[in-house]
């Protein structure tokens, strides 16, 4: 295999509860981004996107980017990794230097930025991100790019993501066992939001909710930043347990049946439509049995009333309510199962639309669906790359600000601003 350029190559790799998935994606000249290779293994050792055992995990991920690799005829060293566990908490921290009026130049940008850098706290947990957002001249919010304007004040809005510690170690020894380096662990909604989600839409206003294997993630995004996430311990694996325990089904016809003819919405015809199921061992043998369709959505639809219920709450608890709390997208596997939209859109009473990753040129069909948006966002995230305020040299500056703004303030701001 040829060596790859670092320089010119991204290489991303998925974690998840369900299955494992490696990009190997190149940067044009252009800033047209072309997909080289794809590989894809089941998961079998995270457990609600923890790793539950090392070695079976550190496999499934030498053999994703294997397989990449292969596609692509390449050999990657290097990887950006993403991380959907819960224990994730945003916030925002804001910081202020005093310029006497003169006009703006880089060194003020980074004087600022080493100022956040030391008002950080990440209170005992892991940073994942720490990104400069939106700049305030003079109190004036919103401002994108304040190289060469005047001001008397300077300040920065930063977008601080941490998680916990020992989870994302294990993700580091796992990924680093399969002779990897990581170039940077990303939390999984910061990644899939720039895969799905427009820029408008992350301006005025947007809940997104991605249904993994074992974790649902619920994120908002007001401003033009993440605001605000919780994560439920609740997913579409979930779905699969429920219809093998109901029919006594094994765990991959169970999920067959879900994506084949599992649905969040009933039809009159469901009732006559029949599902075989096999038996579960070969000891088993002419025992199999047939259920209607009706009866496989019935029990898809009581653990769906479950788990949108949970996300009804945590939207509620985020504050995602009022004139922004409209458009909710939804990514991630269980985005995948027929008419979940209309079903999420009918009990939250908001408008739904399933998120899919876009714009990667060659990215093949099979991986081109919302339970990819994730691999698709790490590849999208390393491409822009973004300023983190923890790299930047400090030097001698006045700070006359720093705070931290809780989530639903730092939400309720940013709804003031866009409206």
């Amino acid at each position: 295999m040829a060596v790859a350029k670092q320089s010119r190559l991204i290489t991303a790799l998925d974690i998840g509860s369900w299955k494992v998935s490696a990009l190997i994606a190149e940067i044009g000249e252009g800033g047209d981004i072309q997909v080289l290779g794809t590989g894809q293994r089941e998961s079998r050792g995270v457990r609600r996107g923890y790793i539950a055992d090392m070695d079976a995990t550190e496999r499934a991920i030498r053999e994703a980017v294997e397989q990449a690799e292969r596609i692509a005829g390449l050999s990657i060293d290097n990887v950006w990794v993403g991380f959907s566990a819960g224990g994730l908490v945003s916030n925002i921290a804001s910081v202020e230097v005093e310029l006497g009026g003169h006009r703006i130049e880089q060194e003020d940008i980074d004087e600022l930025l080493a100022a956040g850098r030391n008002s950080l706290d990440p209170d005992g947990r892991m940073i994942l991100h720490a990104q400069p957002t939106l700049y305030t001249l003079d109190g004036l919010q919103g401002v994108k790019r304040p190289l060469g304007l005047h001001a008397d004040k300077l300040g920065v809005d930063i977008h601080v993501v941490c998680a916990d510690q020992s989870p994302i170690r294990n993700i580091d020894l796992c990924v680093r066992s399969a002779h990897l380096g990581v170039e940077s662990i990303i939390a999984s909604p910061v990644a899939t939001g720039l895969a799905v989600l427009s820029e408008e839409e992350r301006e005025l206003g947007v809940a997104l909710v991605e249904i993994g294997g074992g974790v649902t993630n619920v994120s908002l995004f007001a401003g033009g930043m993440l605001v605000g996430l919780t994560s439920i311990p609740f997913g579409a694996a979930d779905i699969t347990d429920d219809i093998a325990s109901a029919f006594g089904a094994r765990r991959n016809q169970a999920e067959r049946m879900k994506c084949f003819y599992g649905s969040a919405t009933a039809s009159p015809r469901d009732n006559h439509d029949m599902i075989e199921i096999a038996p579960m061992s070969s000891e088993d043998e002419g025992e199999s049995h047939r259920i209607t369709r009706a009866q496989l959505i019935a029990v898809i639809r009581q653990r769906l009333e479950h788990l949108v219920g949970e996300i009804n709450a945590a939207l509620k608890e985020l504050g995602f309510t009022g004139p922004v709390g409209r458009q909710v997208v939804l990514t991630g596997g269980g985005a995948e199962l027929k008419g979940m939209a209309d079903y999420v859109q009918g009990v939250l009473g908001r408008a739904v639309r399933v998120g899919r990753p876009r714009g990667l040129i060659g990215l093949p069909d099979a991986h081109s669906g919302p339970g990819f948006a994730t691999l698709a966002g790490l590849v999208y995230y390393a491409a822009s790359d973004p300023i983190d305020v923890r790299v930047i040299k400090p030097h001698h500056q006045q700070v006359i600000r720093a705070d931290h703004q809780g989530l639903l303030e730092k939400l309720i701001t940013a709804i003031k601003t866009a409206f």
